[in-house]
């Protein structure tokens, strides 16, 4: 069979299976844009079953469009908090100013318009356009890759751009073809999330398109797909300080662009400081009368690597250089990086013991 053939054939057997097969999520209860959009950008980064309180939580607090463009930047961040990737809810309260300020508070059914929206790719603009407007887009991420790699026995690396153009092209082909658009995509992210899954050995004696999938039939879904070698990260050597006075903490802002971008954090200083070199790092700061040790972490992001040991500083004094806050409020009120988390739950197991 052609690669357009199959693509076609799958449609139906896939769809059928979807709607027999499917996870009953949040998200799927009906197909508000806003409610669909919220859930697609959460789940760029984050594991469905990590995402689901965050979602139920974030459509507490600001259940339309308009309530989130209108929301304080300490509540959205305070909200996204656990979930990393701080720039995603920053560009998401843009992109809802946008749809209120011009597209009167409802999200354009055009795929476009959706795409020139803060914070929204080709794949989430696709996804929004299909699952909510029922339009012939498709939504091409990592798991549709796979799925189409497979079901094709294509062995193009699946990270080269022009592969995912290309099967963006193919799937828009045939998309006419389906009685509904939004089923169709949701179907091919769970057949990918469920049964044509990435790692091991994919579930093919459950799969409703093995008789289509040419991979299966040619012995080769084991080896599929082919992903470059990704380049390895950067590392860099990190120093926190959690410095206390007469019962509060010092936090300080980190720059609007970069890694965290605005983001509250602990006193940090490139490099590893040695226990003994600290009262020397930390007298412009306001000095230390007492020093003890904290955790050590070490972050993962995207295309960087933070090796970070932390200390406990008793400050002399007050340094203006930084804000200061109790415990009580930071744990509430302040949205604290995954990063830097581990060391204020340091500093408390520190404090009980």
């Amino acid at each position: 069979m052609k690669h357009n053939d199959i693509l076609a054939a799958m449609i139906s057997p896939l769809c059928s299976w979807y709607e027999t097969n499917k996870r009953q999520l949040p998200w799927r209860k009906n197909r508000d844009p806003y409610r669909v959009w919220v859930s697609e950008i959460m789940l760029q980064q984050t594991r469905v079953e990590a995402a689901l309180p965050y979602y139920q939580r974030f459509l507490e607090a600001l259940p339309t469009v308009e309530a989130l463009a209108n929301a304080p930047v300490d509540l959205l961040l305070k909200l996204w908090e656990g979930l990393g990737y701080y720039s995603r809810v920053r560009n998401m309260q843009k992109a809802a100013q946008t749809v209120v300020e011009v597209y009167g508070g409802q999200f354009p059914a055009d795929r476009k318009l959706l795409s020139g929206l803060s914070g929204i790719g080709e794949y989430t603009a696709g996804a929004v356009a299909s699952i909510a407007f029922n339009l012939p887009e498709p939504a091409v991420d990592g798991n549709v890759l796979r799925v189409i790699a497979r079901l094709l026995d294509d062995d193009t690396d699946i990270m080269l751009p022009a592969f995912k153009k290309q099967i963006q092209g193919a799937l828009a082909a045939v998309y006419p073809q389906a009685k509904d658009c939004g089923d169709l995509t949701q179907a091919i992210m769970e057949l990918g999330a469920l049964v044509c899954i990435p790692g091991g050995v994919p579930k093919c004696d459950k799969c409703p398109l093995a008789h289509l999938c040419q991979a299966k039939q040619n012995g080769r879904e084991q080896v599929l797909p082919v992903r470059n070698v990704k380049k390895e990260k950067k590392l860099e050597k990190r120093t926190v300080f959690v410095l206390e006075h007469e019962g509060k903490l010092a936090l300080i802002k980190r720059p609007e662009s970069g890694v965290l971008a605005g983001m509250w954090e602990f006193p940090a200083v490139e490099g590893h400081v040695a226990l003994k070199a600290v009262n020397k790092v930390v007298e412009s700061m306001g000095g230390a009368e007492r020093v003890s040790k904290l955790a050590s972490h070490r972050h993962v992001f995207t295309h960087l690597v933070w090796d970070m040991k932390g200390y406990y500083v008793l400050a002399k004094e007050k340094s203006e250089a930084f804000f200061w806050i109790t415990p009580e409020e930071l744990a509430h009120t302040v949205a604290l990086p995954s990063a830097i988390k581990p060391f204020f739950q340091a500093y408390l197991e520190q404090k009980k013991g």
